[in-house]
């Protein structure tokens, strides 16, 4: 087989998906709707049920859940009859998932599932089988045709079931007014928790330079090469008048001047861009892109606190 068979079997595959994926848009209804307010009424959490391919949609959907605001669990159909059915206590809402709603643990379980939780919802495309006799809620999820060459396993009835349980996590998070600062909290370790919530001081450097504006050129080369960070700050008592870089001591040497009598004052950079330690880490990477600088001077009440550096961010997914 060629390369031009190989893509034009994968566009056919997405062309079938998308056509699947259509037509649920078009039974989008009521149902649905209905499904939403139970479960954002609920006093309890989800639990999300499946076996076979519909598990690990399953478990996706309760971890796009989790991650938006919605308190879920995965409970898979056949550790539920053998004991995992106290997992589901009165106030919780249950969503069952299986695309023939009729597997033999699906059958089996139905009534308990409805017996034990507040409400059922069936995800099915099956709306004549067991699960979706007991649901109080059917949410149609059949399709005419798989992706799969054979018409046999699980690829346009997942790619629904997933898009399905997409479109109830954004409608929840829509109800729960659920913003991006919310989102952070529970992805405190990932690069997008870090650039919605981190703040400049938790990447300060550990070094400090500073000389005073009196301070000699030697005193000035002494600070810089004491830190890794090609910079020495001038201040008066901690407020501070500018900076000094080895690339303004370069220049300095190549115009030649008695440099024994140069002082820092002499050839600093005055007003040096600063930020206050408790912005967002990400301003901080907005100032360093936007004015092409590799260091940024952190104030605390406008005196002199630290340095952060810009490849410290970059290291630390901020951007």
């Amino acid at each position: 087989m060629d390369r031009t068979n190989i893509i034009s079997i994968a566009k056919s595959t997405l062309e079938i998906e998308i056509s699947e994926l259509e037509k649920l848009k078009n039974r989008i209804d009521d149902q649905f709707a209905e499904a939403v307010e139970i479960i954002h009424a609920a006093k309890g959490k989800l639990i999300v049920v499946g076996i076979g391919k519909s598990a690990h949609v399953g478990n996706k959907i309760v971890a796009t859940l989790n991650s938006t605001g919605t308190p879920s669990q995965f409970l898979h159909a056949s550790e539920a009859i053998h004991g995992d059915l106290g997992v589901i206590q009165k106030q919780d809402v249950v969503l069952c998932i299986s695309n023939s709603g009729n597997s033999p643990e699906i059958a089996n379980l139905v009534p308990y599932l409805k017996d034990y939780s507040s409400a059922l919802i069936g995800m099915t495309g099956n709306k004549k089988s067991k699960l979706a006799e007991f649901s109080e809620i059917v949410l149609d999820t059949h399709v005419d045709v798989e992706a799969c060459p054979n018409k046999l396993a699980p690829t346009s009835s997942t790619t629904i079931q997933m898009a399905l349980g997409d479109a109830l996590a954004v409608a929840l998070m829509e109800l729960n007014d659920f913003k991006a600062n919310d989102f952070a909290k529970f992805h405190p370790g990932g690069s997008l928790g870090k650039n919605l919530t981190s703040r400049v001081e938790q990447f300060l450097s550990s070094q400090k330079p500073q000389v005073t504006e009196d301070a000699t050129i030697r005193d000035v080369i002494i600070s810089i090469s004491g830190s890794s960070h090609g910079i020495t700050v001038v201040t008066n008592e901690e407020q501070i008048i500018g900076v000094v870089t080895d690339g303004d001591l370069r220049r300095m040497l190549l115009k030649g001047e008695d440099i024994s009598k140069v002082l820092a004052k002499d050839i600093m950079s005055a007003h040096p861009k600063t930020i206050e330690k408790e912005a967002l880490a990400k301003q901080a990477m907005k100032v360093l892109k936007e004015n092409n600088i590799g260091q940024l001077i952190v104030t605390e009440n406008g005196k002199y606190f630290g340095i952060i550096d810009l490849h410290k961010l970059l290291d630390e997914g901020i951007n």
